[in-house]
């Protein structure tokens, strides 16, 4: 490499249409938008495709200055994130090859399993990851050896690096819509949720393995609602018996916004909230993003690889277990790593983050 921007053999020629692999979900996906961002000022007229989960076509829509196209991937063996269609992937990579990529970028994982998709996808010149330690080349592809001591933005921040492209800024973002700010307005009006006064407690994630249990969120609605903060129950309509639960368990009155914010509502509302109380999952990134304080309970991943990295804004509590990070959906041992954090851990954070100036800007 020479160092100068797109100069790595890779961007020779330069490229016209270039193919993203990664079929992962939201949080995941907020993740890898500096690299996108980084992208795509380096080829600011070539057409990006992201090929990944057919629900990622919202985060296409909201990032389209970096992403110009989705195409659903059929899903394969071994990844969990969507059923397989396996009758769907023989034309979905005829279509692929149809599209003639110049170039197609694996940021999905180490590539122990999506080396080989993105190689099918047909594109003249290929990069990405791959496990272990880099091994012979291969013609018209380029592999970093997987940063497994990276969390995970600057893991394909390294991977742009290593293909000489700048990538000035690390940070989050979540643009959002006058109507996204309206829609959050007029819920927060209806629900007497004060700016600046809001706390929003989001007590499910996709995994129960991710999950703290909710008695324990509801002592620390309850704990802060006590102090004057207005407090708001938010998830989707499948997490609506969870949230239940925890209303039902509180000792104090809590306004229940569940299945009724979409994901730039949500947004909104996170940027007229104080904090948020949230397990590890995509919506303590979008709190990220937005600059809005949290306390995230971290049960079974791997905190080094997701925590946001402003530990000043936010902060993360987890209890060492020796099977962290968990592969598993549900606990089969009975969660000693969410039970390690106790209600009070959880109550002593919030309230501390809460004396302090808003950090939103």
């Amino acid at each position: 490499m020479t160092g100068v921007p797109g100069s790595h053999p890779l961007w020779q020629p330069e490229p016209g249409r270039i193919a993203v692999f990664r079929a992962l979900q939201l949080g995941d996906m907020l993740c890898t938008v500096p690299a996108l961002r980084a992208l795509r000022a380096r080829f600011p007229r070539a057409r990006i495709t992201l090929i990944g989960l057919a629900g990622a076509k919202a985060f296409q829509q909201r990032f389209a200055n970096y992403v110009d196209e989705l195409a659903p991937f059929p899903g394969m063996e071994g990844m969990p994130e969507q059923p397989f269609r396996e009758e769907a992937l023989p034309a979905f990579f005829d279509w692929a090859r149809a599209q003639r990529f110049d170039v197609a970028l694996q940021l999905h994982g180490s590539g122990r399993l999506t080396n080989d998709i993105v190689r099918r996808l047909g594109a003249a010149r290929i990069a990405g990851f791959q496990p272990g330690q880099a091994r012979d080349s291969e013609r018209d592809a380029w592999w970093l050896a997987w940063p497994d001591h990276l969390p995970e933005v600057e893991r394909y921040l390294a991977l742009m690096r290593f293909l000489d492209i700048p990538c000035p800024d690390a940070t989050l973002e979540f643009p959002l819509t006058d109507e996204d700010r309206d829609s959050a307005a007029m819920l927060a009006g209806q629900e007497g949720l004060r700016p600046g006064r809001t706390v929003l407690v989001h007590p499910g994630a996709r995994l129960s393995s991710r999950r703290w249990p909710a008695e324990r969120y509801a002592a620390v609605a309850s704990a802060i609602a006590r102090t004057g903060f207005d407090v708001a129950l938010t998830g989707t309509d499948e997490e609506r018996p969870l949230t239940r639960q925890v209303a039902r368990l509180a000792s104090e009155p809590l306004r229940d916004l569940t299945g009724r914010t979409g994901l730039g509502t949500l947004a909104a509302m996170l940027e007229r909230s104080r904090l948020l109380v949230c397990n590890d999952t995509g919506v303590s990134h979008v709190a990220a993003a937005m600059r809005t304080p949290s306390v995230v309970i971290a049960s079974g991943s791997d905190v080094h690889r997701w925590a946001p990295a402003d530990r000043s804004r936010h902060v993360v509590l987890w209890h060492h277990v020796a099977c962290r990070p968990c592969a598993f959906p549900d606990c089969p041992i009975g969660h000693p790593c969410a039970l390690g954090v106790k209600a009070s851990d959880v109550i002593l954070q919030a309230e501390r983050m809460l004396c302090k100036e808003p950090t939103h800007a």
